[in-house]
C-alpha cells in the first residue's frame, strides 16, 4: 500500500509550499482548468434567455462536457503511458483552447452543447494526468500533494465564477473566449516550466483502468463518488435557475451573471479553504471512512434544506456557500482514500476513479432540468439528497475492503506510542 506516513497536520504545513518547479507548474494549469467550470455557471440563464433554449436543453452543456470528459478518463493512463505526461497535458489543454473558442463562436445552444463534449476530451487528458504528475512528483508525500491539487481545485471554481459573471456581464459569449485565452496561457507555461521527463513511463494496457474496477476498495470509492457527484453537481449546474427566480420573487429586479458569479465565488472560496485546512484535521482525527459518512450525510441533510426552501433566496445563498465548505472536505478525503486504498499505478487509479466520477456527475444536470419541468424547482435538490444517501449505502456496504484507507491512524498511534516510550525511558 502507498505510505501515509505523512498524514500528520504538522508534516503538512512544513512540506506542502516547499515543491518542484514541475508541480507548481501543474498546479497553476489547474487552477486555469478548474476555471472551466465554475466559468459557465453565472451565464447559464442568460445563456437560456438569449439562445431560446428551455432550462433542460441548458443543462446539457454540463452533461456534454461531463460525460465526455468521463468516459474518456478511463483511457488517458493508456495515451498518457506512450506519449508521457507533459505531451498529454499539453494535449488537453489545447483541446480546451480550441473547443472553449468555438463554443463562444456558436450560433445555438446545440453548438455549445457539441463543443462542450470536444472541451470535455481536452479536460479528460488534462485532469486525470494532472493528478497523477502532481502525486507522483510533489514532495512531502501523497496527501500533501493530493491537498495542493485540491486546492487547485478550490481556487479554479472560486475564480471562474468571478471572471465568468463579469464576461458574462458583457456577453455570454465572454466567458467561452476568456476560458481559451486562459487555457493558451497555461499551455505555454506548461511549455516553459515543465521539464523533460526524466523516465520513460510504463505502457498501461487499454484495459488496466476496466481491470481495475474489478478492486473492491477502488469499485467501492469509485460508486461513492458517482452518487457523491449528484449531489455536488445538482448544487453547481442547477442553482442559478431557483436563484434568479428566488431573486425576482424577493424584488430583486436585476440578479444576473454578476450576483451569481459572486455567490458561487464564495462557494467556491468556502470549497477551497476546507479542502486544505479542514478535511487533514478531520482525517487526522476522526479518519477517512467516518468524515466521509459525515460529510455525506450533512450535504443530504443540506440539501433537503435547499428544497423545502426553494423559493427563499437568502436560505439558497447561505445554503450553497455552506455546502462548498463540505463539499471541499469530501474531494480531498475522496481523492486521498483512492490514492491509498491500492497498489494500482497512481495514474491508473485516478482513470478509472475520475471516470466514474465524471460520468455520475453528468447524469445530475441531465436529470436536473427534466425534472424541475415536470415537478418543480425543488426536484433536483431532492435528487441529489437520494443521491448522497445512496453514496452512503455504498460507503457502508463496502466498508470491509476501505481498512486501507485508515492506515495512517495505526500509524500515527504507534508513533505517539513509541514517542512516549522514548520520552519513559
Amino acid at each position: 500500500m502507498h505510505s501515509t506516513t505523512t498524514d500528520s497536520v504538522p508534516t503538512e504545513k512544513a512540506s506542502i509550499l516547499r515543491q518542484p518547479r514541475a508541480v507548481w507548474a501543474v498546479a497553476f494549469a489547474c487552477v486555469i482548468a478548474f476555471m472551466g467550470i465554475g466559468l459557465v455557471d453565472p451565464i447559464l440563464p442568460a445563456i437560456s434567455h438569449d439562445l431560446g433554449a428551455t432550462e433542460a436543453q441548458t443543462m446539457l452543456l454540463f452533461t456534454s462536457y461531463l460525460l465526455v470528459t468521463g468516459l474518456a478518463m478511463f483511457f488517458t493512463s493508456f495515451v498518457s503511458s506512450r506519449i508521457g505526461a507533459k505531451r498529454t497535458l499539453l494535449a488537453g489543454l489545447a483541446l480546451i483552447v480550441v473547443f472553449a473558442a468555438l463554443a463562444g463562436a456558436s450560433d445555438s445552444v446545440g453548438m455549445i452543447i457539441g463543443f462542450r463534449a470536444g472541451w470535455g476530451l481536452g479536460n479528460a487528458l488534462f485532469i486525470s494526468t494532472a493528478l497523477a504528475t502532481i502525486v507522483g512528483a510533489a514532495a512531502g508525500g501523497a496527501d500533501s500533494a493530493i491537498i495542493l491539487y485540491e486546492a487547485a481545485l478550490g481556487l479554479g471554481i472560486a475564480i471562474g465564477p468571478l471572471l465568468g459573471g463579469a464576461l458574462g456581464g458583457i456577453s455570454w459569449r465572454g466567458p467561452f473566449f476568456g476560458t481559451a485565452v486562459l487555457m493558451a496561457i497555461a499551455l505555454v507555461a506548461l511549455l516553459v516550466l515543465l521539464g523533460k521527463p526524466t523516465e520513460k513511463p510504463t505502457p498501461v494496457k487499454l484495459t488496466a483502468t476496466f481491470r481495475a474496477l474489478r478492486h473492491p476498495a477502488l469499485l467501492t470509492l469509485g460508486l461513492t463518488a458517482l452518487f457523491y457527484n449528484f449531489g455536488f453537481f445538482s448544487l453547481l449546474a442547477w442553482s442559478p435557475f431557483p436563484l434568479e427566480d428566488a431573486a425576482h420573487a424577493a424584488g430583486f429586479s436585476t440578479f444576473g451573471a454578476h450576483q451569481l458569479g459572486l455567490v458561487f465565488c464564495a462557494w467556491g472560496i468556502a470549497l477551497a479553504l476546507t479542502s486544505v485546512f479542514v478535511a487533514p484535521r478531520l482525517t487526522h482525527r476522526f479518519g477517512r471512512r467516518r468524515t466521509l459518512y459525515a460529510m455525506l450525510t450533512l450535504l443530504a441533510v443540506l440539501m433537503a434544506v435547499l428544497a423545502t426552501n426553494v423559493e427563499s433566496l437568502w436560505v439558497l445563498i447561505v445554503g450553497i456557500v455552506i455546502g462548498g465548505l463540505f463539499l471541499g472536505v469530501m474531494n480531498t478525503v475522496l481523492t486521498e482514500s483512492v490514492m491509498e486504498a491500492t497498489d494500482l499505478p497512481r495514474a491508473v487509479a485516478s482513470s478509472t476513479y475520475s471516470g466514474v466520477r465524471f460520468v455520475g456527475g453528468s447524469i445530475a444536470p441531465a436529470l436536473a432540468g427534466v425534472i424541475a419541468a415536470a415537478l418543480g424547482s425543488a426536484a433536483p435538490y431532492w435528487v441529489g439528497c437520494a443521491g448522497l444517501l445512496t453514496a452512503v449505502g455504498i460507503l457502508f456496504a463496502g466498508r470491509r475492503h476501505l481498512a486501507p484507507i485508515d492506515a495512517h491512524l495505526v500509524e500515527a498511534t504507534y508513533d505517539e506510542a513509541l514517542a512516549l516510550t522514548v520520552a519513559d525511558s
